[in-house]
Formats: structure tokens, C-alpha cells, sequence
């Protein structure tokens, strides 16, 4: 079973949706919340879902090495040998989970030499995903199924002066960078979301730009960025403006990023001219 056609594609999101109700039904209990070592939140939802996915995709495609945010570190060593590999988030936006605002993800990625080629990013309270397969598009399926598989595809970016650009901020996490880059662009609103669903309001059309201008790891990106590409937009390095890739280094860390349903370059000066102050600065 190739891991891109239709019978793969539905094995993974009825396992990604079986994993989304263990995660609901802890969310719907009081739960406690330890604090691992870098200080980030986890819960019972965390582990749970990194059971069941984990498992999932050892199901689906025997011998594809996997990396987890919950699972033993990997070293750099092995990493670095892989072609392809499973990322996996079990639950993006723990900070959400524990607020109970709803805004939080399961992600399944596959990484192939650097590049997510395919990603499934669920919101159980929502009750949609969201699926991207490279080269082939993507989609949003509502959790009842009522109306099957909704083709994404990333607005134009609309001329300064006709409509405002709709820009997406993290809830929990902004950043000094942002606000400059925000500072010079044409007149905008702002969204504020949790978790990797801001990537999906890009490629949903429903946003223009997503700058991260603060810390993530590959795996709250991978599978979100899937969906971006295959509804036509980019996730670039904040620097460089090349397409953000996974498993580069030993550190798990992304460089600061951008997403965006099209590239111009009155948002690509802009950015620029943010980091280049910030840099300044320091």
C-alpha cells in the first residue's frame, strides 16, 4: 500500500479521529497538568494521542522511522539518516487545551528528504481536518461527513487600498518582530488563533499571512504545511525566504518562518527590514 493513495489516506484520518476522541473525552474531565523539563505543560491528552498515533502510523507503513514530540529524542546521528519519517504532534497547543478554548490539534506529518509531503491536522472540538498531500491539494473534511472533502485553495493576495489583508498572530505566543513587520504593511485585521490551525486559515483562503516571529518546533509545522502547499501557498525561513524544511540540523527548532497564500514583495521587504532592525537592536 503506497503511503499517498486513497486507502492509506483513509486508514490515517479514521485513526487520527479515533485518537481525537480519547483526547476529547480527557478534555471533557478535570485533568492534571505536570510541567516537562523545558517547562512547556503536558497532560493526559498529550500521551494518549502520542499512543495511539504513534501506533497508527507503525500500522499504516511498518518500518518508516517515526519522530514524536512525546517520544525519546532521536539523536542527530540516526535522525540525519532518514529519507522519510513520520512527524507527529500529538496535541498542538496544550496552552489551549488546558484553557478549554478549543484551539488546539492532532498532527501527522510525513517528511520526505526535508519536505512534508503529506499532513493530516485535526481540531476535535471544531470538528474538521484538515489534509494535504503534495503535488495533489488539499481539503477540509467537517467531522459529520455531511459534506465530504472541501478543495482548499489560498486567496490572492488583494491590491493595498481594495480590502484589508487578513494577518494571523499566535494567541499565546508574539514577539517585537511581529509588530514591526505588522507596523508596515497596508491596512490589515488581525486574527488570533491557537495552534496549527493558523496555517489553516491560509491555505482555507480565510487569512494572508502568518509570520512566526517566535519559537516553534518542526513538529507543530509539518503537517499544517503540507496543507499549505497543496492549497498553493509557501512556508518560507523568515531570513532566507527558501521553503522551510525539517530534519536540516540537530536541533529540532524552526527558524523563524512565514506562511502566505502569495508571495510579494511588499510583505517580503517589510520582513526583511522587521529582522534587520531586530538584529540592530541586539
Amino acid at each position: 500500500m503506497s503511503l499517498m493513495d486513497q486507502e492509506a489516506q483513509n486508514r490515517l484520518l479514521d485513526g487520527v479521529h479515533e485518537a481525537g476522541q480519547r483526547v476529547l473525552d480527557i478534555y471533557e474531565q478535570d485533568f492534571d497538568v505536570t510541567v516537562k523539563e523545558d517547562a512547556s505543560p503536558l497532560t493526559l491528552a498529550d500521551t494518549s494521542a502520542h499512543q495511539a498515533l504513534t501506533a497508527l502510523v507503525h500500522e499504516v507503513a511498518p518500518g518508516v522511522p517515526v519522530l514524536s514530540e512525546e517520544s525519546a529524542e532521536v539523536p542527530w546521528e540516526e535522525r540525519r539518516t532518514w529519507s522519510q519519517y513520520w512527524l507527529i504532534d500529538p496535541l498542538d497547543g496544550t496552552k489551549e487545551f488546558i484553557k478549554k478554548n478549543g484551539e488546539f490539534t492532532l498532527n501527522v506529518a510525513l517528511v520526505q528528504d526535508g519536505v512534508p509531503v503529506f499532513g493530516i491536522v485535526h481540531a476535535p472540538v471544531l470538528g474538521c481536518t484538515w489534509i494535504g498531500v503534495d503535488g495533489r491539494g488539499a481539503w477540509r473534511i467537517e467531522q459529520d461527513g455531511a459534506q465530504g472533502r472541501t478543495p482548499l485553495s489560498v486567496r490572492p493576495l488583494p491590491a493595498p487600498g481594495s480590502e484589508p489583508w487578513r494577518i494571523v498572530g499566535s494567541r499565546s505566543h508574539g514577539s517585537e518582530e511581529f509588530e514591526r513587520f505588522a507596523a508596515q504593511l497596508p491596512a490589515h485585521e488581525r486574527v488570533s488563533m491557537g495552534s496549527s490551525i493558523k496555517l489553516c486559515l491560509v491555505a482555507e483562503g480565510q487569512a494572508d499571512l502568518y509570520p512566526r516571529l517566535a519559537p516553534t518546533s518542526e513538529w507543530d509545522t509539518a503537517a499544517a504545511q503540507a496543507v499549505v502547499t497543496g492549497a498553493g501557498g509557501v512556508v518560507l525561513e523568515a531570513t532566507t525566504l527558501e521553503p522551510l524544511r525539517c530534519n536540516q540540523k540537530e536541533s529540532v527548532l524552526n527558524p523563524f518562518f512565514i506562511v502566505a497564500g502569495q508571495r510579494a514583495p511588499l510583505w517580503e521587504n517589510a520582513l526583511v527590514r522587521a529582522l534587520s532592525s531586530s538584529t540592530e537592536k541586539r
